[in-house]
């Protein structure tokens, strides 16, 4: 088979997504920042790069047919680290891209990290390079960390839904994507979980899973920047945080999409399931 370049393979996403490709006794390429925190898989050469060093990246990427662009971690600069990789990608002679993206990816986005996505998918688009995206909606796995001390998830999400997707569910659609690159060329899949769920419900689930009293309170803007004030995050980090509940509310996160089952052969994973397995 071709060679897959897999980035990311540290992270969460990534790191999953190499450790199925290795259990099928496929060959990749793990392109990580930092060596010694590659994972040891059967199979598995490791390149280390940073999404921005477009030079290392390119030897990095020499002699792949299909690479798996998990996003970088996000800042300020995240675009123009992007549009380098990709860059790189071209100039390596890549056959294929996978990328990561955010459900309702657009210019105008309510949820202003969905903005860096679509403006890495333009890039890519602009780049010639046949590419897949994979747009995810939020982690069902940070629920529970969106709980605070107080037994309290807050946010102005208001009666908004969100189809929330496991991080498992995720790896096995790119998974599936990658062993069959080409197949899915050029075709952008929206990765949600069977149900859009209310933050009151979502809260209701993890207080079932976890035994633990949990609620949602609804906030106003004006509560939602003060409460997370204390933080001392700069202020697009703050904006991020405030409008991942904000697009729920505008109902942006509220598609459900089959494209889960489709891809991996098995229904998608609910929040009660996931929190119930772990």
């Amino acid at each position: 088979m071709s060679l897959i370049v897999v980035s990311g393979a540290t992270g969460r996403l990534g790191g999953r997504v190499a450790a199925r490709l290795a259990e099928a006794g496929i060959g990749q390429r793990l392109l990580v920042r930092d060596r010694s925190r590659a994972p040891e898989l059967p199979g598995a050469e490791v390149a280390e790069a940073e999404f921005g060093d477009a030079a290392a990246v390119r030897e990095a990427l020499a002699g792949a047919e299909t690479v798996l662009m998990v996003s970088a971690a996000e800042t300020p600069d995240r675009v123009e680290r992007h549009q380098a990789f990709v860059d790189a990608a071209v100039a390596a002679g890549v056959g294929r891209l996978v990328y990561t993206s955010f459900l309702g990816a657009a210019p105008d986005a309510v949820f202003t990290l969905a903005r860096d996505h679509w403006a890495t998918e333009e890039h890519i688009r602009a780049s010639g390079l046949p590419f897949t995206f994979l747009r995810d909606s939020l982690y069902a796995d940070f629920l529970p960390f969106m709980v605070g001390e107080d037994g309290v998830i807050r946010g102005p999400a208001g009666d908004g839904r969100a189809a929330v997707v496991a991080q498992d569910d995720i790896a096995d659609a790119a998974t599936a994507v990658l062993r069959d690159a080409a197949r899915h060329a050029g075709q952008t899949y929206d990765l949600t979980g069977p149900e859009a769920l209310t933050f009151a419900e979502m809260a209701a689930t993890v207080a079932e899973a976890t035994g633990r009293e949990v609620r949602f309170q609804d906030e106003t803007l004006a509560e939602a920047y003060a409460s997370r004030a204390s933080y001392g995050a700069p202020n697009w980090q703050v904006d991020a945080w405030v409008s991942t509940y904000t697009a729920v509310a505008a109902g942006e996160l509220a598609t459900v999409s089959p494209a889960i089952e489709e891809l991996t052969g098995r229904p998608a994973t609910s929040l009660a399931a996931l929190l119930a397995a772990a």
